[in-house]
């Protein structure tokens, strides 16, 4: 035996937990605040209040029903081709206007591209379709049906 070695078959005696439980407070933490940010689609503001305060953008939102009834901004159309007329009026008062098309699930597709089309001939290149979310629990329920 070479003298000045230690013995190693005493092992380790004790364990030193306090960093494990420092790590798993900050993640606690972390996950703590995170999740309300999640939870909660947007982030809380506190916003300037202004007496002159207007909207900074106009929304033209056009409603498309499967009965064949039109909308825009809550008013009854005639038909679809009336879109137009509005839209180039609502482009004329604003450059940046956008549209949003919102349109029941049975509404055919060719109809909500003729609306897109007629969107796109007035001149208003921003548009959205507007949509429902999803619940997570639905989403699965769906995903249970095929198996």
């Amino acid at each position: 035996m070479i003298s000045g070695s230690t013995d190693d078959t005493d092992g380790i005696t004790g364990i030193n937990i306090v960093p494990l439980v420092d790590i798993t407070l900050v993640l606690l933490i972390i996950m703590m605040v995170t999740a309300k940010i999640i939870v909660s689609q947007s982030v809380p503001m506190d916003l300037p209040k202004a007496s002159s305060g207007q909207n900074v953008q106009m929304i033209f939102a056009v409603q498309l029903y499967k009965n064949g009834d039109v909308f825009v901004d809550q008013k009854k159309l005639p038909g679809d081709e009336a879109i137009l007329g509005l839209a180039r009026e609502a482009r004329s008062k604003n450059e940046d206007l956008r549209a949003v098309i919102q349109a029941e699930q049975a509404v055919t597709h060719g109809r909500v591209i003729g609306v897109l089309e007629l969107l796109k001939t007035a001149g208003i290149s921003k548009i959205a379709f507007g949509v429902t979310p999803v619940d997570k629990v639905d989403e699965s329920r769906k995903d249970g049906e095929g198996k």
